[in-house]
């Protein structure tokens, strides 16, 4: 099978990652981890195969990510904490918003994240 065949493949489990809404490489776009330039050359992971960024997202529809060990957000500042799971929580909620927009991928992150590369630019 061609490469351009193979759809995106996840660098942890190598399955395919079907959905934007199980993308960690676009959770990490929308909330501003990963730039536009260096979208398409990011490796992809399902967002449950980078449980240290999924154990943020704090909504009923996911079934949380508990991480043990360092990366804990249990053993993390609250502050902190409480900053990512806002952050992360929202871009995941992003994600699933803009399954259902016809927008260009451009227009994908937070509002927030938007404007600070409108301030870069």
């Amino acid at each position: 099978m061609a490469k351009c065949e193979e759809g995106y493949l996840c660098e942890v489990c190598g399955a395919d990652v079907e959905e934007i809404t199980d993308s960690d490489l676009y959770l990490r776009y929308v909330i501003g981890m990963v730039d536009a330039e260096t979208l398409h050359t990011t490796a992809e992971r399902h967002i449950r195969c980078n449980p240290t960024l999924a154990q943020f997202i704090v909504d009923d529809q996911f079934a949380a990510v508990v991480v043990e060990g360092d990366f804990d957000k249990r053993q993390l500042d609250a502050k902190y904490v409480k900053g990512q799971e806002t952050l992360v929580t929202c871009g995941w909620r992003r994600l699933r918003e803009v399954t259902g927009l016809e927008i260009p991928v451009i227009e994908y992150p937070l509002s927030e994240v938007r404007a600070k590369m409108d301030e870069q630019a």
